[in-house]
């Protein structure tokens, strides 16, 4: 059964984590998705949460019911500097301490690394995700990867093919809607561009969904976003909510039906904190008319 994730990030300004277990409950979730935050753990540092904050989420997650599916952390694992890579190792190690305290079942993260040395990356991927697999099976935890804009792979064709490199059962590809046009190789209409062909691609590897609408940033000979100065070594995308980007969410929604999807999917619109209740109800009730689930 599909399973309805609340990404609290526009509530992280204002709220503790505990508070945003209250909040998803208000908002009818069960499950949250809990993406990085400076107090818990954050973008490429050591995760700042202790037992006493451990004990007040796990209290909170008690009197709602709600419970918290995955973190979404930004650990750079695959960092070409070798001494960064190791101390990313250790980030990794100490969440899923708190993972397995918080009965955390899955960790939904990206390849991380440089994609001006892809190679090099992909080797210290591997290398850092040898180490953990040790980790990962003594707790019994999950985690699926995507390829983010800006990692060291970009696509889905090639993040795909990096976790089928894996060869973990519990180790899959998630895929993320709002990096859409990024993930086809900004080639809308090529063969495997569309959502429905990557979707196809990912096959059984497919186990959580990042949920958002985007707009092309391709459209119109790339000039719908002017970054300056011309050629920066920049990416562009959006976290909107469903209606407000250019993904064919009618198309979406019927592969994934198609599919017998039955993973998580993640509410993850970002920078509309003035409407933030309103956005993530209806979002949540789009994806429950569309998949069902809970």
């Amino acid at each position: 059964m599909v399973k309805v994730l609340l990404d609290p990030s526009m509530y992280h300004p204002q709220m503790s984590v505990a508070q945003e277990v209250h909040k998803a409950a208000e908002l009818g979730f069960r499950y949250i998705e809990l993406s990085p935050r400076a107090d818990f753990h954050e973008w490429h540092h050591y995760p700042k949460v202790d037992r006493h904050q451990i004990a007040e989420v796990s209290q909170a997650m008690k009197d709602t019911g709600v419970r918290i599916w995955t973190f979404n952390p930004v650990f750079d694992w695959s960092n070409p500097d070798e001494q960064e890579r190791q101390a990313q190792v250790r980030n990794w190690r100490r969440l899923l301490e708190i993972a397995d305290a918080l009965e955390v079942p899955m960790i939904a993260t990206e390849l991380s690394g440089d994609p001006n040395q892809p190679r090099r990356s992909e080797s210290q991927f591997y290398r850092s995700v040898e180490e953990l697999i040790p980790d990962f099976e003594r707790y019994g935890i999950e985690c699926t990867v995507e390829a983010h804009p800006y990692d060291f792979a970009e696509t889905n064709e090639r993040a795909v093919q990096i976790v089928r490199g894996v060869d973990r059962d519990w180790f899959n590809y998630e895929f993320c809607f709002p990096h859409a046009f990024h993930l086809g190789g900004g080639a809308p209409g090529a063969p495997g561009a569309s959502v429905r062909d990557m979707l196809d691609y990912a096959g059984d590897r497919l186990r959580h969904l990042h949920v958002a609408d985007v707009f092309d940033h391709t459209a119109n000979v790339g000039n719908r976003y002017i970054v300056n100065p011309p050629g920066v070594d920049a990416r562009v995308h959006q976290h909107n909510e469903i209606g407000y980007g250019e993904i064919d969410w009618d198309d979406a929604f019927s592969a994934l039906r198609e599919r017998d999807y039955d993973g998580s999917v993640s509410v993850c619109v970002f920078g509309w904190e003035e409407d933030a209740d309103a956005i993530n109800r209806r979002m949540r009730e789009r994806i429950l008319t569309e998949l069902g689930g809970e």
